[in-house]
């Protein structure tokens, strides 16, 4: 039906007959210029309509998104028409045939430009969304980037092995999804939250070097970068340790960089502890390239005459801050305000400021001026800067100044959208308590390897270390990964410090302990948030925007209508009665 794409032609195919078939971009007249641009996938063609009579009326019955097939021929455009911005811009075809293939009515939204229209309408008409430039180029940037995500993995022995989608519930993380058994009835399968617990498996069946573009199932509260169901790239390799998983995933990332985009990012990545990310950055996925690192300035305050400070670190307190750089701008009474109701969220009380606007001026310049002047100097105030310091326990007072510099970043043009900035985040605590438990729990999972001698050192568990992983990217984490527990003993001794009896563990976990009875190989892997991943690579602000048909924050797909009611004959069917909620009360 067509011998070329709608952004194939160029220069060489002028005099040459073609027949192009797509959807009616645009349609012109310019002062008696008739002329349409026919929009695939590939690109915009513009197509001028031959004088002939049943050619005009054939240009003048159609319509906005028609789908149409033309034939014709290309010429040169004449100079003063010329478009650069098109990759066919210095050419056009003139028709001699027009034939609709299907007609179309008005669209409910704009096809050819992008516009304030609602997420809501968008995703309701989402196959009109799709036909966007920018959509569509985000979904063929999505196809690349797996197709080099494959050759890579490809080409270093990896296995692409797909693991099952119906599964027995192992809840860990997240609410699974629960689909009945109709064979099986009062019987359900769980879709899978990750392939974790199988990819150990097939690491015990012997195949060394694992892969898939998973699907996976989290049935949780949404955000702007989660959806019910998402894609991961799944790897699994035996016999490394953690910096061979590491290696090969930073070898990923630069493949598929350089493949893709034509771009070379240095490696390996920068690594921080846990703990270091923390006290520099105040958060576990730290946004570095524009510094203002938190900084602790407790000391200079132990001779201070402010005395809800030395209240405050006679209780173990601490004093840190942040500082914006020269030329930041005036700090009005207003942004402090709004500072500190970012401080007091996180259980904190208001914030000390410095700004150097002419002299130094500070909120505790009546109570103690030496004080300021003290630690401006240590850190490095500058003129028309200023610094943010907060009082209290070391964890909240560095979470708040984490979101504090990232809010102050962003208000004065800091962020910038055009880097790559990657580091590594490791030796996470192996435990953490949950209130909502009143337990401990795993980090990470339960199947994370922790560190070995700080088990034989007796640490409390609060202290022990896991040989865990996460890969951060402009300050979203976009992996994580670890080295897995291979021994019995130590698995048992992990589900022991959760609170898994024998029996418990056997019950949600027994087919990978009878596996693991057979010889199992130190591994380790690390999964890709495939949609983040690509989200941050285009440089779009959700993931929403990188998938084809995404759910809205509620989880509902708004295209399809799910999720939706279900017959009385098919619940029937799978023995299920649907409870109603006074009922459940």
């Amino acid at each position: 039906m067509r011998t070329h794409n709608c952004g194939e032609l160029r220069i060489s195919n002028v005099g040459q007959e073609v027949t192009l078939t797509g959807w009616v971009h645009a349609i012109r007249d310019l002062g008696g210029i008739r002329f349409l641009l026919l929009r695939d996938r590939y690109g915009i063609t513009q197509v001028v309509p031959e004088a002939d009579p049943s050619v005009l009326d054939s240009f003048g019955r159609l319509g906005s998104e028609y789908v149409i097939q033309v034939r014709g021929v290309v010429r040169k455009r004449p100079e003063e028409a010329v478009r650069s911005d098109l990759p066919t811009g210095e050419i056009e075809v003139v028709a001699h045939e027009i034939k609709v293939l299907s007609e179309a009515e008005t669209p409910p939204i704009y096809v050819d430009r992008e516009d304030e229209t609602s997420e809501e309408l968008r995703l309701r008409y989402r196959y009109l969304d799709l036909r966007k430039a920018r959509m569509t180029r985000n979904i063929v940037m999505r196809h690349r980037i797996v197709q080099a995500v494959r050759e890579y993995l490809n080409n270093n022995d990896f296995l692409e092995i797909e693991t099952p989608m119906l599964i027995k519930s192992t809840p860990e993380g997240a609410r699974d999804f629960i689909v009945p058994s109709r064979l099986k009835r009062g019987k359900f399968y769980a879709l899978p939250q990750s392939p974790q617990l199988l990819k150990q498996i097939l690491m015990v069946a012997g195949f060394d070097r694992y892969y898939q573009i998973a699907r996976c199932f989290r049935d949780e509260d949404l955000r702007a970068d989660r959806q019910p169901e998402f894609s991961q790239i799944d790897i699994e390799m035996s016999f490394v340790e953690r910096e061979d998983v590491m290696a090969m995933s930073e070898g990923l990332v630069a493949y598929v960089i350089e493949k893709v985009f034509g771009k070379r990012v240095s490696i390996p990545f920068r690594r921080l502890s846990y703990e270091e990310a923390m006290n520099r950055y105040g958060s576990d996925k730290p946004l570095t390239h524009f510094g203002m690192e938190i900084e602790d300035v407790t000391e200079l305050f132990h001779e201070s005459r402010l005395n809800f400070v030395q209240d405050a670190l006679k209780n173990g307190a601490v004093v840190r801050g942040i500082v914006a750089p020269s030329g930041a701008a005036s700090l009005s009474r207003k942004k402090v305000s709004e500072y500190e109701q970012i401080a007091r969220s996180h259980g904190l009380g208001g914030l000390i400021w410095l700004k150097r606007d002419g002299d130094l001026k500070s909120s505790i310049d009546k109570y103690d001026r030496s004080i300021a002047l003290a630690v401006a100097e240590r850190l490095g105030l500058e003129a028309d800067g200023f610094a943010l310091l907060s009082v209290g326990e070391k964890e909240h007072v560095s979470v708040a100044l984490g979101e504090l510099r990232l809010k102050v970043a962003q208000e004065l043009g800091l962020i910038k959208n055009d880097v790559y900035d990657f580091l590594w985040v490791i030796d996470f605590p192996m435990f953490e308590w949950s209130e909502e438990e009143n337990r401990l729990v795993a980090r990470h999972h339960p199947f994370t390897m922790p560190r070995i001698e700080d088990i034989e050192e007796k640490k409390d568990p609060l202290e022990i270390k896991a040989l865990s992983y996460d890969l951060v990217m402009n300050g979203v984490e976009i992996a994580g990964g670890s080295i897995r527990i291979h021994r019995s003993d130590i698995q048992r001794w992990v589900f022991e410090k959760i609170g898994l009896s024998k029996e418990e563990a056997e019950s949600r976990f027994g087919f990978l302990l009878q596996a693991f009875k057979y010889g199992v190989p130190p591994h380790g892997g690390i999964a890709f948030g495939l949609d983040r991943f690509v989200m941050l690579l285009l440089k779009e602000r959700s993931i929403r925007e990188v998938i084809a048909f995404p759910k809205t924050a509620s989880g509902a797909d708004l295209m399809m209508g799910a999720p939706s009611d279900v017959s009385d004959e098919l619940l029937q069917e799978l023995g299920i009665r649907i409870v109603q909620e006074q009922e459940v009360l």
